[in-house]
């Protein structure tokens, strides 16, 4: 039986590195086999481990490069059809010509995470508010958060919950750098109750050749669900081997997606969804919401969209013109006096506000030779409205900055709230390797210090 199960498990990762061979996508082979690698290690450290933290880091771990390997195997499918499609030279969709322009990617970051927990007052005080230590027969749960947006999936630590505690905290910033304005971040609460012997309680070893045995009933269910999904190209869609050793059993607990309408810069509360209780009858008791910190950065507003040699007449002066070297960056067309000042960042001569009340327009493109090709800024100030007039040194260069003006008052359209300042986004910290799970430390215990 366990030979079977070896040998349907190799036919399998065998079959998923042969389509991403077919694509010649080279950077998608090494993410496969990298996850690949990834599980089969996950795998012998969870048949190794006698300690309770080491089974379920394993535990956790083969979840996430599941997951991973879905994610990949469900962009291949996609790859696999639109190329078969190019093929025979139709569409992936029949849903018209696809949009003359695409908006610029972006980075979305999600941190400070909280989800406040809902104890019942006979398990959270006792005896007039002296708060309950913990005992043996108290359940507590290992928990982390596992975040999807398009095909990258990220997680967080791992740590231990029990009564003590009002809320669970991740600390981790998570950071997502191909995000497109019309993105999906879905966040899943995972977790596996904790018991001094029941952690390692070795399940019964047979034949899986579903993903949802290892993962729990909640868990299998979504990730069923995804694959099926993924695909779409009519094939039958390929399923993951269970490891057949012992092991904590993790459960999807809640989950929720975040869209641009979530992002602002500063906390949020949203609403998550809670898995069904039917599977555990300690089930942690959920409130039923998260609060984080979700913010986004176009990439319109960061880089240099457009550059080059600009002769500007300032509003309210009508002889004078400035030679500057003029960079579109954000919100902002920067004026410098030379391209080096630009480079060594030095503060421009003046600066023109680009935003989404900016009328733009441009002169005629068929002007006889000679005659200068220009285009006005205009902004409305109150009252007042300020125009600035730029002359370019030819009809090409004219075009250039048109159509970068255009895709940035299309790129502001599409990301909205995210293109009003740029939000600050703090570098993740590199990921430490997994230390002894440790429980959070309650307000209670720290006072007692």
């Amino acid at each position: 039986m366990q030979d079977r199960l070896h040998i349907l498990e190799d036919l399998n990762m065998l079959y998923i590195r042969q389509m991403a061979l077919s694509l010649e996508d080279t950077e998608l082979q090494r993410k496969l086999d990298h996850e690949i690698r990834m599980r089969e290690g996950a795998c012998k450290l969870l048949a190794a481990c006698s300690q309770r933290e080491q089974a379920l880091e394993a535990t956790k771990s083969l979840l996430v490069c599941n997951s991973r390997i879905l994610s990949y195997m469900g962009e291949l499918q996609r790859r696999k059809e639109a190329q078969v499609l190019g093929k025979t030279g139709r569409r992936p969709s029949d849903s018209g010509l696809s949009a003359e322009r695409s908006p610029c990617r972006g980075r979305v970051c999600i941190s400070d995470v909280r989800i406040p927990l809902m104890w019942k007052d006979t398990e959270y005080f006792k005896n007039k508010g002296v708060l309950l230590f913990l005992s043996p027969d108290l359940h507590r749960w290992a928990v982390f958060l596992l975040l999807q947006l398009g095909e990258d999936i990220q997680d967080t630590e791992m740590i231990l919950v029990d009564r003590t505690l009002t809320d669970i905290s991740f600390q981790n910033n998570l950071l997502f750098t191909e995000a497109r304005p019309d993105f999906e971040l879905r966040l899943e609460l995972y977790g596996a109750c904790v018991e001094e012997e029941g952690a390692l309680a070795g399940a019964p070893k047979r034949l899986a050749t579903k993903l949802s045995s290892s993962l729990g009933r909640s868990s299998g269910r979504r990730v069923r669900a995804s694959l099926e999904n993924a695909g779409g190209s009519g094939s039958t869609p390929i399923l993951l081997p269970t490891p057949a050793v012992g092991g904590p059993r993790y459960h999807l607990l809640a989950h929720t997606t975040l869209t641009l309408a979530a992002v602002q810069d500063g906390f949020r509360t949203h609403d998550l969804t809670l898995a069904s209780h039917e599977e555990n009858p300690a089930w942690l008791p959920l409130y039923g919401s998260v609060c984080c910190r979700l913010v986004a950065q176009p990439l319109c507003m960061t880089q240099p969209t457009a550059s080059g040699s600009l002769r500007v007449q300032q509003a309210g002066e009508q002889q004078d013109w400035a030679r500057v070297h003029g960079v579109l960056k954000g919100t902002d067309l920067f004026c410098y006096r030379q391209s080096e000042d630009a480079d060594a960042g030095k503060e421009p001569l003046f600066t023109i506000a680009i935003n989404k009340e900016t009328r733009v327009q441009a002169g005629e493109l068929d002007q006889a030779t000679g005659r200068p090709f220009t285009l006005s800024i205009s902004n409305q100030y109150g009252e007042d409205k300020m125009t600035h007039i730029l002359q370019t040194e030819s009809r090409g260069a004219l075009q250039s900055w048109m159509e970068a003006l255009w895709q940035l008052f299309f790129d502001m359209s599409q990301w909205k709230q995210c293109c009003d300042e740029i939000m600050k986004i703090e570098t993740p910290a590199p990921r430490k390797p997994p230390q002894a799970l440790a429980k959070q430390r309650s307000l209670y215990h720290e006072m007692g210090e």
